[in-house]
């Protein structure tokens, strides 16, 4: 894998928030920043688009305008540039699969809408085997909560589900955490299984028992990652609800949402109630992660 932080660069706002967001993540990794613009080929089989010399460059010119932003912005920063043709999905995955994480951007529909994400970024998140951050116009210029004062909210959200290991998950919310030096709020939403159901209406006693349960799994799994990065101030938020419900009401005030995506489907682009909940709804940029 390469150092290289990558962009799905396109000439959208979504787009070119992703690629400032991406700037600073490649400044906090002191790595190069790789901008990638991919022109589909062909669009249909029955009518390819036209790769003109002035399409190539129209590309050329937003990849070398957003580059040498992103250098004006952050001296010192190394950026290389990319102009491939070719289905998107697959040549956008091909590279974040070599990336230690991709951003891409989404058109926001609004602070209650949220994203607008489309095929080819829902393809490239359901394929690829690293971490892709979705960055909507206006957030990869909002101002850090935490940066405001000490009752801020934490900076990065994780959505957790302690029934199954889920160590990249956890490495990549405690590097940014660390990285960015900001607080982590670990969310984990459990709810009574079915036969528990009418046991609690009866017993009370029963549902709080196996909130103290998750409590506790919740800790345990947290242990050694706490242990690895003393640094991180790290708050534990475990509620019956559901969990799609929690982040996206946690993400209101975070830098960064993070949530995790299993292991690739053979029948196409999936990514999980939740994480496609978030995706859609989150106020903060959304980092999914593969694991599994």
């Amino acid at each position: 894998m390469t150092r290289h932080v990558t962009v799905g660069l396109d000439a959208s706002p979504g787009g070119l928030a992703a690629a400032r967001w991406a700037a600073r993540e490649a400044t906090s990794r002191d790595a190069p920043l790789h901008l990638l613009h991919v022109e589909e080929w062909p669009v249909t089989p029955e009518h390819p688009q036209t790769f003109t010399q002035s399409l190539v460059e129209r590309c050329e010119a937003l990849l070398q305008d957003t580059a040498d932003q992103a250098r004006r912005d952050h001296p010192g920063l190394e950026v290389t540039t990319e102009l491939v043709q070719g289905r998107a999905v697959e040549e956008l995955t091909r590279a974040a699969d070599g990336s230690p994480v991709t951003a891409l951007g989404s058109r926001g529909l609004g602070s209650l809408a949220g994203f607008l994400i489309g095929s080819v970024s829902l393809g490239v998140v359901a394929k690829t085997r690293s971490p892709v951050v979705l960055v909507r116009p206006g957030q990869s210029d909002a101002t850090s909560p935490a940066a405001e004062g000490p009752d801020s909210p934490p900076e990065i959200v994780l959505g957790l589900d302690v029934s199954r290991p889920c160590d990249p998950l956890l490495a990549f919310a405690f590097e940014q955490a660390a990285r960015r030096n900001t607080t982590l709020q670990v969310v984990h939403s459990w709810s009574l299984p079915a036969t528990y159901t009418y046991a609690a209406i009866l017993d009370p006693g029963v549902g709080r028992e196996v909130g103290q349960h998750a409590a506790h799994e919740l800790t345990d799994m947290l242990r050694p990652w706490r242990d690895k990065f003393p640094g991180v101030g790290v708050s534990e938020t475990v509620v019956m609800a559901p969990p799609a419900g929690e982040l996206v009401r946690a993400s209101g005030g975070a830098e960064l949402v993070v949530v995790g995506r299993r292991g690739s489907r053979p029948m196409g682009p999936h990514i999980g109630h939740v994480a496609h909940a978030v995706i859609h709804h989150s106020s903060a940029p959304v980092a999914v992660v593969p694991y599994e």
